[in-house]
């Protein structure tokens, strides 16, 4: 059985990578770029409100087998003071069902929290149970469904590093009682 390295990398060398593979784990994806729909001066402006982000932290992980082979991937970027957006994630399908994604997505929040992100989030499509079950049992929880006009019908999971906010959830979604903290934060009797 191979072991798999789980690697930060730059994103020049992991979008070589992601450029070349992404259509093997894609090939059925009905999305689009929005960015083939927009105008030169639409372009322009998104261009500069990117300048006015800064530059924010972004993470990219690729894995390896034990023979350097390239067999996945995640990457994703800050959206703001607390917040990191897990925009994709995949294993290449001989790969599947071997451990991969979770060693991936362990590792990926590992060095999030490090980081100090108190937000991990991500969005799926609905039926991608591939990816949406390793991150249930990994703490992530739903917490909203999309319907978007380039991916469809999407499920947000959130993974809060800060162990009351995910029992507020809890709580908010009827999932679970206030106890004595929930009730002082809320100020409930």
């Amino acid at each position: 059985m191979s072991s798999f390295e789980v690697r930060v990398m730059e994103e020049s060398e992991f979008k070589t990578l992601y450029n070349k593979y992404k259509s093997d784990v894609f090939y059925e994806d009905h999305s689009y770029a929005l960015w083939d729909l927009l105008s030169d001066s639409e372009l322009e402006n998104i261009k500069s409100l990117g300048k006015d982000l800064g530059t924010p932290f972004k993470l990219y992980l690729g894995v390896f087998d034990d023979s350097n082979n390239f067999v996945g991937w995640s990457w994703g970027f800050q959206e703001n003071n607390a917040d990191f957006y897990m925009c994709n994630s995949a294993v290449l399908p001989p790969y599947r069902r071997k451990g991969v994604y979770s060693k991936l997505l362990s590792e990926c929040v590992q060095t999030l929290e490090d980081k100090g992100f108190q937000l991990i989030y991500s969005r799926h499509c609905a039926t991608n149970n591939a990816i949406i079950i390793p991150k249930l049992k990994a703490g992530f929880i739903i917490s909203k469904m999309e319907i978007d006009d380039k991916f469809g019908v999407l499920i947000h999971l959130h993974y809060y590093v800060n162990k009351t906010r995910k029992k507020i959830m809890d709580y908010r979604a009827g999932q679970l009682k206030p106890d004595s903290e929930i009730k002082a934060i809320f100020k409930l009797s």
